[in-house]
């Protein structure tokens, strides 16, 4: 579509007067959209408001409203043009407003919280499940066919049940519905996701080691073996509730190692990178607790091939993302940090050399209530429903 000039026009829920709006490179729902704003606009607010109500294409059902990434589903769909809120669930606040339990929300327009038992989903198109690993099956179990499901839990992540129940210390309720769960790595599964009913939404530290070491494992620049894995998160990737370990004075002023050796994600990790490989691959993984809210970084440690060079990682992470909106590959030399990433959907990587001859030092860094998790998530909801995967999502990252 050749650049264009809208004026006084009702544009995305809102009238935009005193000025133009210059929009070029729109694509075809399904694919990218950029919009460059040109002069100053004016939002009508009333507007707004009232073709939000009226407007939504489609009803969003929301479960595990309470926790940390059902509130960043509400935050992100706030300037969603298409999907509209109209259930939301949590068991423990049932009957309570969601800007009386997030006051952060208090402007949202939103339904009551209703326990999942007196959920009508007569009013949802598609439903993002933000519920502990472990109750989830049951409930997807339960929902009508023709809803489309995206689910931030573990619980349709692993496609082996057996693995499932040795790793989360149960067995797996929903095995047949496990078959038909597409793992949604988005930038790597994406012809997977666009056809799929549900999507297993990747856990935040499988997406930031996932995202840089697939394309190279595919493109067998780097050994199989010894490939060591430090990463960390900020605390809220532990959830909102109540645990000793999470108080300010558990977490502040230092540094926890946990889940040593055993980490749930150890084998969702090995799963994805094995894929890639068409063989079996195992990694050393220790994840750490950060004094910090938000935010991911994983240092990866791996073995050039023979006859690779660190110019060769970085070219072929060049070339596997330099058309992708969220995951971006930095400038040579450039450290990625935590800070540039915040809030936002991105991914930031890049590819150093170890001072040890035949390695690599890569480090990616997300923030993992977005990219790795509500962000994620609804990028991929939007690429189910053929929305450009971007509605929505294109928030800049927060800083300071």
């Amino acid at each position: 579509m050749s650049t264009a000039t809208f004026n006084s026009i009702c544009f995305n829920q809102g009238y935009l007067r005193k000025g133009a709006v210059k929009i070029s490179k729109v694509k075809n729902r399904g694919q990218r959209v950029k919009f460059y704003v040109g002069e100053a606009s004016v939002l009508s607010t009333k507007c707004m408001q009232s073709s939000e109500k009226n407007k939504k294409e489609v009803r969003i059902g929301l479960l595990g409203a309470s926790g940390y990434t059902g509130a960043e589903i509400v935050r992100l769909l706030a300037n969603h043009p298409y999907f509209g809120i109209t259930l939301m669930t949590a068991d423990r606040k049932a009957g309570q407003s969601m800007g009386s339990v997030f006051p952060h929300l208090i402007t949202q327009d939103l339904p009551t919280m209703v326990s999942v038992k007196d959920a009508d989903f007569s009013s949802v198109d598609a439903v993002f499940c933000c519920l502990p690993h472990g109750t989830t099956q049951e409930i997807i179990k339960g929902l009508p066919c023709h809803l489309k499901i995206v689910d931030l839990s573990a619980d349709f992540r692993l496609r082996d049940i057996a693995e499932y129940e040795e790793w989360y210390g149960q067995p797996h309720s929903a095995s047949e519905l496990q078959k038909e769960a597409v793992y949604g790595l988005t930038e790597i599964s994406r012809e997977d996701v666009k056809n799929a009913r549900l999507v297993a939404n990747p856990g935040c530290y499988p997406t930031s080691i996932q995202l840089p070491l697939v394309p190279l494992i595919k493109a067998k620049l780097i050994e199989h073996r010894n490939i060591i894995i430090d990463s960390k998160s900020g605390v809220s990737g532990a959830g909102r509730g109540a645990k000793e370990a999470n108080l300010y004075s558990e977490i502040a002023e230092g540094i926890y190692s946990y889940g040593v050796t055993k980490h749930r994600h150890v084998p969702e990790i090995e799963q994805g990178l094995s894929d890639a490989a068409q063989s079996k691959i195992n990694v050393s993984f220790t994840p750490h607790l950060m004094p910090m809210i938000r935010g991911m970084q994983s240092t990866i440690y791996v073995e050039l091939s023979q006859g690779v060079t660190i110019e060769d990682l970085y070219q072929q992470l060049r070339k596997s993302y330099e058309d992708e909106e969220f995951v971006k590959l930095l400038d040579k030399g450039v450290v990625p940090r935590t800070h540039n990433v915040r809030g936002s959907n991105y991914c930031f990587m890049n590819v150093f050399p170890d001072r040890i001859p035949g390695r690599a030092i890569i480090i990616s860094v997300i923030d993992n209530l977005v990219k790795g998790a509500s962000g994620q998530a609804l990028q991929n909801l939007n690429i189910m429903l053929g929305y450009p995967e971007n509605t929505g999502l294109l928030y800049q990252p927060l800083f300071p």
